[in-house]
């Protein structure tokens, strides 16, 4: 089956939703077919005893698979969800090495399985004494009820510990990029876009503040762009660091694609879509013909979850794009 060019967006649904429980690449992507999803994210818990049954799947047309989600599939021996395997940012050279050579990897399975896009992540602010941001996530967990943002004892805590984390994350920066320019040139010889996926946690890469800069410091023609996950900006609104909304305005001009979930206002994310806190009705409004939509959803969620999420996503299409 040949990847649709529709005047809407396309809608697929992530495979860490069904991975864990199934044995065969092939069952697993007839499910999800069975779901009425025609397009897939092939994700990070894709394990290789999965690949067989996938390539058999993708073959037959089952369904068109829209993305990757790095690493895919999993290192030899590795057999739980882990893109945070490696990191391009390490401070240990042998890791950044292996990051190298697994996301070459997943660029080869991408483009064995027609996946025009690749998502990655890219590492963190290592700290020798302490994980930054860790006072900010207690703080939060203590007042759950509370809007960090109009808190002046919180506020200042979070000035001071930015100010930390951008004061060391120098090296590190440093190291992804340079892991991300040895990447690029391959990824273009293979036809695979690479999305620089915004993160949740403090102390990841890239610092929200710099998602713009990067895809802009691309040499011109890169493939490469922004993944705007919604889960995780909900989560970084709710810790005071950004305004969803602006920082999607930000980045717009760059974005490939969306991980669509909600957020509980406890702060767990991954949730059914509309059941939460994030507005999808606002994120719509970025959405574009070319980018890739994914629901991104737990694994402990229900089939019942599973296709309220899509019917939600849908609708909004729908008004956004006509039927």
């Amino acid at each position: 089956m040949s990847e649709p060019t529709a005047k809407r967006p396309s809608l697929a649904l992530s495979t860490c939703w069904c991975s864990a429980r199934h044995q065969d690449g092939y069952e697993m992507l007839k499910e999800m077919a069975g779901l009425g999803f025609e397009s897939v994210e092939l994700s990070h818990g894709i394990r290789i005893a999965l690949v067989p049954g996938i390539l058999r799947g993708v073959e037959e047309g089952l369904v068109n698979v829209a993305s990757c989600h790095n690493f895919c599939p999993l290192p030899v021996g590795v057999e739980h969800a882990a893109p945070n395997l490696f990191a391009p940012s390490a401070k240990n050279r042998r890791e950044r090495a292996q990051w190298l050579r697994h996301s070459r990897r997943s660029i080869d399975f991408a483009n064995q399985v027609g996946a025009p896009k690749l998502v990655l992540h890219l590492g963190k602010v290592e700290s020798r004494w302490s994980r930054p941001g860790r006072h900010l996530e207690a703080w939060l967990e203590e007042h759950a009820d509370e809007d960090a943002a109009r808190d002046p004892v919180y506020r200042k805590r979070l000035a001071s510990e930015l100010a930390k984390l951008r004061n060391r994350k120098r090296g590190c920066w440093e190291n992804t990029l340079a892991g991300i320019a040895e990447l690029l040139p391959y990824a273009a010889s293979k036809g695979v876009a690479l999305g620089f996926e915004n993160r949740e946690a403090f102390e990841e890469l890239p610092l929200d503040e710099d998602c713009a800069g990067l895809v802009a410091s691309m040499p011109p023609e890169s493939p490469a762009g922004y993944w705007h996950d919604t889960g995780h900006a909900q989560i970084k609104q709710r810790m005071g660091i950004l305004d969803h909304r602006e920082h999607l305005v930000k980045n717009a001009a760059q974005i490939l694609g969306f991980h669509l979930h909600d957020v509980s206002a406890a702060g767990r994310d991954h949730q059914p879509v509309g059941t939460g806190q994030v507005d999808f009705e606002m994120v719509g409004d970025f959405w574009r013909p070319e980018h890739t939509l994914v629901l991104e959803l737990s694994p402990h969620l229900t089939t019942g979850d599973v296709l309220a999420s899509k019917q939600r996503i849908e609708e909004i299409l729908a008004r956004r794009f006509g039927a």
